[in-house]
Parts: structure tokens; sequence; C-alpha cells
């Protein structure tokens, strides 16, 4: 099915979808400072929690809440879990900053060129 622009609705809900998820977990600077971390490298859940003033349990949670957004995959490797970055979630989600930032930017520039001719005509 298609809207009428001629996209697919489908590919749309996905993506709105997605982009819930990934705008949710990053509301909260614990994931976001986790997710720093994560880039920097694949780390364990033990030593991801050292720099945080809580449990592990906590951090864990935040992990959870990152792995239900698909930015996180984590393996358990023996008696301990692994945790790396997963960016696709986050390519989805600056793919739609950069089309509204086009859509503003377009609206300004359009404003200001008709400031522009209100002003020559005076």
């Amino acid at each position: 099915m298609k809207n009428a622009a001629g996209t697919a609705i489908f590919n749309r809900m996905v993506e709105s979808s997605t982009l819930d998820r990934t705008f949710f977990a990053l509301a909260d600077p614990t994931r976001r400072a986790l997710l720093v971390r994560l880039a920097q490298g694949a780390s364990s859940v033990s030593s991801l929690a050292e720099p945080f003033e809580m449990s592990l349990a906590a951090v864990a949670k935040h992990l959870r809440m990152l792995e239900e957004a698909g930015l996180v995959s984590t393996e358990k490797r023996g008696r301990t879990r692994h945790c790396r970055l997963v960016t696709d979630p986050l390519t989805v989600a600056d793919a739609w900053i950069v089309r509204c930032q086009h859509f503003w930017e377009v609206q300004f520039d359009a404003l200001a060129e008709h400031l522009d001719e209100t002003s020559e005509a005076s």
C-alpha cells in the first residue's frame, strides 16, 4: 500500500517504530553515556557499570532497554555478558533528522526570500 507521495506506508510504520524506540532509549543520560562508551568498543557489563554510581542491576536494566531498542547487542561468554553497539537504529534516526533539517532549511530560505522581496517593494 502506498500513500499520496508514493512511499510505502508499511515502511513509514516500521521507521516510526524504530524512531520511537531509538529516541526513547536516547532520552536518558545514563543510556547515552553507555552508548558513548560502547562506541569505543565492545565491553562487559561490569566494565560498563564501573563509572556509574548505581548498582550493576540498574546498569543492566539500562542495557536491556538499549537492547530492546536495537542499539546494543549482548552475548554471554562463560559467566560474563559482553555488549556491543549496533548503529543501524542511529542511522535511521540520523536520516530522519536530516530530512527534518532539509525541510526547515527550505522553509526558512523561502521566508528570507519573501522578506527580501517585501522589503525591496517598500
